[in-house]
């Protein structure tokens, strides 16, 4: 008895356990609501279905959430990842309009590495500021949330840039394999935000950095390089989302693109196990958090949810799934419950020994 209680805590403890419970009982909820919801099928060589369109939206929020990972494990914040969204979109939007032939694949690769190189000047300043000269991450990214704004209205001149481009809506929409290209996209990205932090000494030396940077400088590690290295990854992952949100809808807008996904990013890598202390980080946690938001924001528009309550909505639902995996709320709920087991008789003969 007590072997199997012991691997029900084992299971039950795991920082995947609460969130994969709420993210199935979510799939069930929208499964009740429409008996269609988990069935996929294979039409002209793509795979169709509501769960493969799930994780197809979810990829751009995964990459910016693996990117807020690596910061937040440093102890950091990054609040300009919406912004940088924006302009990676929109500097790549901007260059491909005004190619003459925008189906061009030499074009769009070009366009591509503009705004990606435009990305890591932004990824850079943000480290420049945190790391060099010393300034609190949320400050320091949010002199990049307001101004990157203002310079993908730059560049969009405050409109709307349509592209008419194959190659670069096939980022957004196109397949690959059977599989939704932007899905293969966010699984490599993941592939290789793991290997390089979780089979090289890399991942231990930001978490190191964020347990303690001072001590971990004592150690030879140089904490100004590694906190400047997770900005950089993360403007990376961002401009990768933005390429995905605007081929998507082959158009930029500089106002409306990538808007508040710096916080579903952060509620992603709370969900998935990451504190936002700093210190340990979990990748898998953060790729299942990032679902679980997808999910709720599809099931919010399929359950015919008022939108002026959809934010309240979603609001409580992450609280529920925070609460359920913090150990501190389970403990306290675990003694306030009432016990059902009898009294043996050992234990009712040292009550009655007890003097008064």
């Amino acid at each position: 008895m007590s072997t199997v209680r012991t691997r029900v805590t084992r299971i039950t403890g795991h920082r995947l356990f609460w969130p994969l419970v709420v993210l199935l009982v979510l799939l069930a909820a929208n499964t009740i609501h429409r008996p269609s919801f988990l069935s996929v099928e294979l039409k002209n060589g793509h795979l169709y279905g509501s769960l493969v369109d799930i994780v197809r939206l979810s990829a751009p929020l995964i990459l910016v959430a693996l990117g807020m990972s690596l910061v937040i494990a440093t102890g950091g914040i990054d609040l300009s990842v919406g912004s940088v969204v924006a302009v990676s979109g929109a500097v790549a939007c901007l260059y491909i309009s005004e190619q003459p032939d925008q189906d061009g694949l030499g074009g769009v690769l070009t366009a591509l590495a503009l705004a990606f190189g435009v990305a890591l000047l932004l990824g850079a300043w943000n480290g420049v500021l945190v790391a060099v000269i010393g300034i609190q991450p949320i400050i320091a990214t949010l002199i990049l949330m307001v101004a990157g704004r203002g310079l993908a209205q730059l560049v969009t001149s405050g409109q709307i840039i349509t592209v008419n481009s194959g190659p670069y809506k096939t980022i957004g929409v196109g397949h690959l394999l059977t599989l939704p290209f932007a899905i293969i996209v966010a699984l490599a990205v993941t592939l290789v935000v793991a290997v390089l932090t979780r089979r090289t000494a890399l991942g231990m030396i930001i978490e190191a950095v964020g347990g303690n940077a001072e001590a971990s400088r004592l150690a030879g590690v140089r904490s100004r390089r590694i906190t400047f290295l997770v900005y950089v990854v993360s403007a990376a992952c961002a401009a990768i989302a933005g390429f995905m949100m605007t081929a998507n809808v082959s158009s930029a807008d500089g106002n409306a693109a990538g808007l508040w996904v710096e916080l579903d990013a952060i509620l992603a890598v709370v969900i998935g196990g990451t504190a936002l202390t700093g210190g340990r980080f979990f990748l898998g946690g953060t790729v299942v958090g990032a679902l679980i938001i997808q999910t709720l924001t599809t099931s919010v528009y399929a359950m015919n949810i008022d939108p002026q309550t959809a934010l309240l909505f979603k609001a409580v639902v992450v609280i529920a799934v925070c609460l359920v995996q913090a150990p501190a709320f389970r403990a306290r709920f675990r003694r306030r419950r009432p016990s059902t087991v009898a009294p043996t008789p050992a234990t009712a003969q040292q009550k009655e020994q007890v003097p008064a």
